[in-house]
């Protein structure tokens, strides 16, 4: 009986996917500028605004359509957008195509991009938000419950540093940020992004992914501009937050009232400061999840992710999401 040879291959690295259609949820958005005290931003509002409201803030190098377009359009965040309106907030200067800011432009520091937040919630008559956000976005979301604990219902945070840049983040980001500005995106800014987004390498996990990632850094963001944002996040200062035991008198520093799903990938270089940032949560307000195989969570794990956040919001009384 002949054999097939089809029979002899092995199918090693076949993975079946859900299709990452960027372009699709891009298009379902409508972008709205909305007027702060530190000039416009722009929004992307996805879904029902009559819906509870989901506001997500980026990291460094990205933007609302490069960081959350393909995770939200995952099958089961498409589901949850049944139930919730998600506004896509992006700093400053960040969206594609932006042109460059004007050298006598200042930059907004982390507290200001926080403050933001307010100008958002007023423009779209919102009294209440559920924050997601990554990286720098996930500082951002985090000052701003701080400082506005009646405002934030609840809080999924990715590789959220709560602490002030340390020397050695410093001394890499502020020569990223020369070389952004007079070179464009060298070699080097580009390795240094990739490691901050995946870990170490993240070619051996999903080609096609970095490749994907290091086409936006180089043709999509305005170097100029995320020189400034990088800038402003080399600057932030501490959360100033602390874990205040139960039954113990409150102390000069607070910590954050919401609850907080805290996340990151077991990949990810920002392991450390996920620890950190979980020691001075009130331990019945938050959980921390590591999860497996993954430097950028949103991209290499959706699912999990996903499943994730439906449950958390689930456990924060959110109904069927």
């Amino acid at each position: 009986m002949p054999v097939d040879p089809m029979d002899d291959i092995e199918l090693r690295s076949v993975q079946l996917q859900y299709p990452n259609q960027r372009g699709s949820i891009v298009g379902s958005c409508d972008l709205r500028r909305v007027p702060t005290d530190k000039g416009d931003i722009l929004v992307a509002v996805q879904g029902d605004t009559t819906k509870p409201a989901i506001v997500t803030y980026h990291d460094l190098g990205l933007n609302y359509a490069s960081s959350f377009a393909g995770f939200f359009n995952f099958p089961t965040m498409r589901s949850l957008l049944d139930n919730f309106c998600v506004y896509h907030v992006n700093a400053p200067g960040q969206e594609d195509g932006a042109p460059t800011f004007p050298e006598d432009y200042v930059y907004p520091t982390f507290d200001e991009l926080a403050s933001q937040m307010l100008f958002v919630m007023t423009h779209f008559n919102l009294k209440s938000i559920i924050g997601f956000g990554v990286g720098a976005g996930a500082n951002i979301l985090a000052r701003f419950a701080l400082a506005n604990p009646d405002k934030v219902g609840a809080l999924c945070l990715i590789n959220c540093s709560s602490t002030a840049a340390g020397w050695i983040e410093w001394g890499y980001q502020l020569l990223n940020t020369r070389n952004l500005r007079t070179k464009g995106m060298t070699q080097g800014v580009l390795d240094y992004l990739m490691w901050h987004h995946f870990g170490r390498n993240p070619e051996e996990r999903n080609l096609d992914l970095v490749q994907l990632y290091k086409s936006n850094f180089e043709r999509s963001i305005n170097p100029v501009n995320l020189a400034m944002l990088i800038d402003a996040y080399i600057k932030r200062t501490d959360l100033n937050i602390a874990r205040t035991p139960s039954g113990s008198p409150q102390t000069s520093a607070p910590s954050l009232k919401m609850p907080v799903l805290n996340i990151t990938g077991a990949l990810s270089p920002h392991i450390d400061d996920t620890v950190t940032f979980n020691g001075r949560l009130i331990p019945e307000k938050t959980n921390w999840m590591k999860i497996s195989d993954c430097g950028l969570v949103l991209e290499e794990q959706p699912g999990k992710l996903a499943e994730a956040f439906r449950l958390f919001l689930q456990g924060e009384g959110y109904g069927k999401c």
